[in-house]
């Protein structure tokens, strides 16, 4: 049986007056790929915020490897083996794209190991190698999403968060972008993907979490879930 990795229970979040997220809580388990799937204004960026340390929460707890860490800050989380792929992708556009895979694996000493995933994120995406002392500001809206993925896999992490990997990117470009995710998955890395492509993430996580209006209203089997006639007519156009 996998063990619990993440576990987010019963959190809420406000901005100032807004109660963006409303007692919600979700489970991880170790080797998964979870999907929190929701229109615009759902709260799903908030929640992995949240997860991340980047936004407080008022009640409520997040345990990461049974270790409670809603009160760490983000550097820290990030230390414990939680990494960021953010949305919009917020990638240092002045550096190259071999300087910001660097600056994934500044809080890592073991350099055989990172010369060895910086060789693994260019099989990934080969069209990273191909650029690697390009400035990354000037790459395609889908290559700037590869290193942005590939940044937060420098760092290592058991538990990498992905916010809307597919906004905004070449339908052809997505499925490069997803089998990556999948790959990333197989090679022992949890993920945890916010996504408005609801039929791209169920097709290739475990489980998912559906977020309306800052609640979950439903959840369960990914394989289940593409198949509910209620998922179909809001998200997958049936």
């Amino acid at each position: 049986m996998q063990s619990s990795l993440l576990l987010v229970d019963n959190i809420n979040v406000y901005y100032d007056a807004i109660h963006a997220i409303k007692g919600i809580s979700l489970e991880v388990k170790r080797g998964e790929i979870v999907a929190i799937l929701g229109a615009n204004g759902a709260g799903k960026t908030t929640t992995l915020k949240a997860i991340s340390g980047i936004l407080p929460i008022s009640s409520g707890k997040i345990l990461f490897n049974n270790e409670p860490i809603f009160k760490y800050p983000a550097h820290k989380i990030v230390s414990l083996g939680i990494a960021q792929s953010p949305e919009g992708r917020l990638i240092f556009p002045d550096l190259t794209v071999k300087e910001n895979l660097d600056l994934g694996a500044y809080l890592r000493s073991d350099k055989e190991q990172i010369r060895s995933d910086e060789d693994y994120v260019f099989n990934l995406f080969p069209v990273l190698k191909e650029r690697r002392k390009q400035v990354a500001g000037t790459l395609s809206g889908g290559e700037q999403q590869m290193l942005a993925i590939s940044r937060a896999v420098m760092a290592r992490p058991q538990l990498l968060l992905l916010d809307e990997p597919s906004l905004g990117i070449a339908p052809i470009l997505v499925k490069t972008i997803f089998k990556a995710i999948q790959e990333i998955n197989q090679r022992g890395t949890t993920i945890l993907i916010v996504e408005q492509n609801a039929y791209a993430a169920l097709k290739i996580a475990t489980q998912a979490y559906v977020l309306t209006t800052g609640t979950i209203n439903m959840q369960g089997p990914a394989s289940e879930l593409i198949q509910n006639p209620e998922i179909q007519k809001a998200y997958l156009g049936h």
